[in-house]
Formats: structure tokens, C-alpha cells, sequence
């Protein structure tokens, strides 16, 4: 059950919202959708659903579109959220759940789970109005995955959680891909993608600026960060050879540099000069890579 997205474009009058999107998302992987708001991702969503047409191109899965006639093997959490405020928490999933055909006891059954699981069950028989904009958020994921959808998309399921929660709904979704499914989410926190994600797309502006395995992105990059902590002034190896920025922390200072190979230069020329508290070389940050790519902060 691959999904491919073939050169999508989607007008809305003379604006381009997305251009010339194009992506393969193998099954049961986890692959991450970055931009920042505006960038396009909420827009591909919907034409991936069904919900809007594009303008130019196709989108399919499994060889078909999603519709209607495919919904139930579907989730989708928006971005927007679109829970009834007035209904209780169980009439409402296990509604929800019916509707994808799903038997009435085996949706009761699920829900207490996932309640139990994201240590909110003393919220089945409340009305979604009286929860917490966090804890509706819990409400809104698992309306999403009750019926075990094969294909999940989920747009910023992470906002409006704490660090807690943000962490309880991270294994979750790792455990729904262990047991078979592709999940797709959005997000603009970069952190998410890299630690959960194998392959991504950042879309700026409605077109794609890097798409691929995060590994092979960060390998074809080149560059790399490196970080020294130390009591001594290092703002000197801004003129370093190989030394392409330099950012100053309290701790210390973070290099970006051409290749590995500059760190141990580097290291040669500041032993003996004072005490280093720390000397790490590490992978560049997504942030990194698409502030060179777009030519624009992230944020």
C-alpha cells in the first residue's frame, strides 16, 4: 500500500499553494512532513483525503485515490481539530468508530485502552468542552486510530501537548507503525521528524526542498556541528580554515564545519590553551540543513 504524489499543484485563484509536489511514501513507514505555517502541508493532506482537488497531478494509494470508499482503512487527525464540544467522550469515538465500521463492543473495548493508556479514564462519560485543549488532543488521536486504520495521517498531533504527553503520544504512534501501519504527520518542531522519522519532506512555500532518507540527507550535507564548552575565549575560530559559522552559548560555542576532519585541527590548536569541559562532534540539525537550503530560518 504505497501512496505516491505525482507533480501535485493546487491553486486557490492566482495563489500557488503547492507546486510540483512529488513523493512516494513506502507502507508501513513513518515519514515526517516539515514546513512552517503556510508552507503547503495542510493543503496536501486534504488532496491526499479526497477532501480538496488539486489543481494539477494525481495522488494515489494502492493505485487508487482515498474516498469514501476507502475510509475506513483511513485516519486522519487535522490540524484544526473537529470534535462535538457538547458530547460525551465515548458517544462521540465509538460514533465516530461505527461510522468506519467498526462493531460497537470492539470500539467500546479500544477506547478504554487507549484511555487507560494515555491516563485519562476517568474522562469517558465527559463532555469534550469540559477536558483541557491538551487532553482533547488525546481524545482527537485516538478517534483517529480506533479502528486501526492502515493509513494514518496526523497534522501537528504534538501541538498543545506538554513534554509528558508529547512523549506518551511518541510511543504510541511507534507502536501503531510497529503493528503494520504508514503514518504521515506534519509538524514544524524539527526535533519530532528526526527522532521519529526514517524519511521526510520539507515544503517551503508550497514546493519541496529536500525530500529523502534522513540519513542520506545528512550524509550528502557534509557539514557537521561542533560543540566545545571551556572557560576560553574561542570566538578567535571564527576565522578558523574549514570553520563556516559560529554560534555562542553560555556554555561555550557550537562550529559548523566543512568536514570531520577540521575538528581534530581544531583540537590541536586549543589543547594546552585552557580546560575543555566538552568536545563533541556531532550530525547536523535539520534546522541546519534548511536554513542553507531555503536561505531562511525554519521558524
Amino acid at each position: 500500500m504505497t501512496l505516491h504524489i505525482d507533480h501535485v499543484t493546487k491553486k486557490f485563484g492566482t495563489h500557488t499553494a503547492v507546486n510540483q509536489l512529488s513523493l512516494t511514501i513506502p507502507e508501513q513507514s513513518m515519514f515526517g512532513f516539515l514546513g512552517a505555517n503556510g508552507a503547503g502541508k495542510t493543503t496536501t493532506f486534504r488532496m491526499m483525503l479526497g477532501l480538496i482537488d488539486a489543481s494539477a497531478g494525481t495522488i494515489t494509494w494502492n493505485g487508487k485515490s482515498i474516498g469514501y470508499h476507502n475510509s475506513s482503512q483511513v485516519g486522519y487527525l487535522p490540524e484544526e481539530r473537529g470534535l462535538y464540544p457538547k458530547m460525551k467522550v465515548k458517544e462521540q469515538i465509538v460514533y465516530l468508530a461505527r461510522l468506519r465500521g467498526m462493531d460497537r463492543k470492539k470500539a467500546e473495548t479500544e477506547l478504554v485502552y487507549w484511555l487507560n493508556r494515555f491516563n485519562v479514564p476517568e474522562y469517558e462519560n465527559k463532555r469534550v468542552e469540559e477536558l483541557s485543549k491538551g487532553n482533547q488532543q488525546k481524545i482527537q488521536f485516538i478517534a483517529a486510530i480506533l479502528h486501526k486504520p492502515e493509513l494514518i495521517i496526523l497534522d501537528e498531533p504534538f501541538s498543545g501537548l506538554d513534554p509528558v504527553n508529547v512523549e506518551l503520544l511518541k510511543e504510541a504512534v511507534r507502536d501503531i507503525q510497529r503493528q503494520g501501519a504508514t503514518i504521515i504527520f506534519s509538524s514544524h518542531r524539527m526535533e519530532h521528524v528526526e527522532e521519529l522519522c526514517e524519511s521526510l519532506c520539507i515544503i517551503h512555500k508550497g514546493s519541496p526542498v529536500l525530500h529523502g532518507k534522513l540519513t542520506e540527507i545528512k550524509r550528502s550535507f557534509g557539514k557537521k556541528n561542533l560543540l566545545i564548552d571551556s572557560d576560553m575565549d574561542l570566538r578567535y575560530l571564527s576565522s578558523f580554515q574549514g570553520v563556516v559559522k559560529i554560534k555562542e552559548r553560555i556554555e561555550g560555542i557550537t562550529l559548523q564545519i566543512e568536514n570531520e576532519e577540521i575538528s581534530q585541527s581544531i583540537l590541536s590548536d586549543i589543547q594546552g590553551k585552557g580546560f575543555i569541559r566538552r568536545f563533541s562532534l556531532e550530525e547536523p540539525s535539520l534546522n541546519d540543513i534548511f536554513i542553507e537550503k531555503a536561505g531562511a530560518s525554519f521558524e
